[in-house]
Order: structure tokens, then sequence, then C-alpha cells
């Protein structure tokens, strides 16, 4: 402890004769020049994307499914809270970052990477970045969920995939996850809950009806789970079922 405390002292000593420590200015006044007004406007749109970073990760890729699945998977195997909700929730994400990987980098390289190196302006770096995702998105959702939102607004039906707004792919793309994810749950059900009711039929024909069925499932249900190498299967299937 007294080596790692000498270590920092000795490092923030040397910090401090070798550069100066920087300073902010958080002033509100007029910018003197355009290229002024444009550094801030660059500062306001990356807080602006770090602060809605989160919702995007929800609205815009797979975590929504993959995040459901595994709630619907613990609740089917009757287990509580193992695997700890922190635990499924990193899973998810890290899943998402797996196959979400090519479409982001396709989305810097048309974008971003341009709009960097000062090629095109913002409108076009913009457009350019999310095309990507409204491609992911559209082969990942419904028509019948595109066509409700067109209706609710009351907007012409789209020519192509440039004609589709973000505004209406994205809360098109939510519904058609949730039912997805709906439905792969309603089938991970399935099987435990013949488990159930088998262990259920065998304690009422002993005349054990005082024992819970789910306590004495569920033993049944991990050993079956382990034996089909289930976490194997189920994220396999969840990673083809994406388009």
């Amino acid at each position: 402890m007294k080596l790692l405390v000498t270590l920092l002292l000795v490092v923030l000593t040397l910090s401090a004769e070798t550069a100066a420590v920087p300073t902010m200015n958080f002033s509100l006044s007029a910018p003197d020049s355009p290229e002024q007004l444009v550094s801030s406007l660059n500062v306001l749109m990356l807080l602006t994307i770090l602060f809605l970073a989160p919702s995007l990760v929800l609205v815009m890729t797979t975590f929504t499914r993959f995040v459901i699945v595994f709630g619907f998977l613990r609740q089917a195997l009757g287990t509580q809270q193992v695997p700890p909700t922190q635990l499924l929730v990193m899973l998810a994400l890290i899943l998402t970052v797996f196959v979400m990987e090519p479409i982001g980098k396709k989305a810097y390289v048309n974008g971003i990477e341009p709009y960097i190196q000062e090629k095109i302006t913002y409108e076009e770096a913009f457009t350019r970045t999310a095309e990507p995702f409204k491609d992911f998105m559209i082969r990942n959702t419904r028509e019948k969920d595109l066509a409700l939102f067109f209706r609710i607004r009351d907007i012409e039906n789209p020519q192509s995939i440039d004609d589709v707004p973000l505004t209406v792919i994205i809360p098109a793309f939510i519904i058609s996850e949730l039912k997805t994810a709906f439905e792969i749950g309603f089938l991970l059900f399935l099987p435990f809950l013949v488990i159930d009711m088998v262990v259920a039929s065998i304690l009422m024909s002993m005349g054990m009806m005082m024992l819970p069925p789910v306590m004495i499932s569920l033993p049944f249900k991990i050993l079956v789970f382990v034996l089909i190498d289930g976490w194997n299967l189920l994220i396999g299937n969840l990673i083809a079922s994406i388009k």
C-alpha cells in the first residue's frame, strides 16, 4: 500500500513539473468566427450522441430480442435470480456487439470516416451512417408493422428503402423484435412446462400434494438443459434468426 502511494506521488510530481494542467472554459458567449461555431456544434453533437447511446442500443439493435429471451429462459427454468440479471444483460450486450459489428464498421467507413476527413457534410454523413442500420432494421421488421405506422402517420407507401424515415422504422422494428422474442420465449417454455406437468402428475399420484412440484422439477430441468447444451443451442439459433 505504501509503495502504491509513493508511486502515485512521484507520478503526480513529475506531471506537474513537465506538463501544464489543461483548463476548460464553459462561459456562454457569441462565437467570434464560423470555425468556432462549428467546433461548438461538434461538441454539442458528441454530447448528444453519448447521452442517447444507451437508448439507441435498445431500439436499433438486437439487444431487445436477446435480453427478453434470456429473461424468458430464466423464468422457464424457475431458477429465480440465477443467472443474475447483470450477467444476462452483459451477455445480451456482448452478443449485440458481435452481431452489429459488421454494420457498425460499414456505417463508420461510409459516413463517419469521410466526415472526419472533411469530405462530406453533416447531412450526407448522417444519411450514410444511418443507411446500414436502416437496411438491417428493415430486414428484421415485418411489413405489417411498417404499414401500421405508415397508416398512423397517414404517409404514402414508400417506393424504396430510402423513402422510409427513421421515425417509422424504429418503432416498427421494436414491435417486430418484441413479437419475435415472445415467440422464442413461448417455444422455450414448452419443454420445461412438460417436465413440470409430468412431475406434478407423479407427485399427485403418490399423494404428495403438499410438496411443491417446482422444487422437484427444477433439478430435472437444469439437467435436461445441460445435457442438450442449452446455451450453445439457444445462442446459435438466436443469432441464426437474425437476417
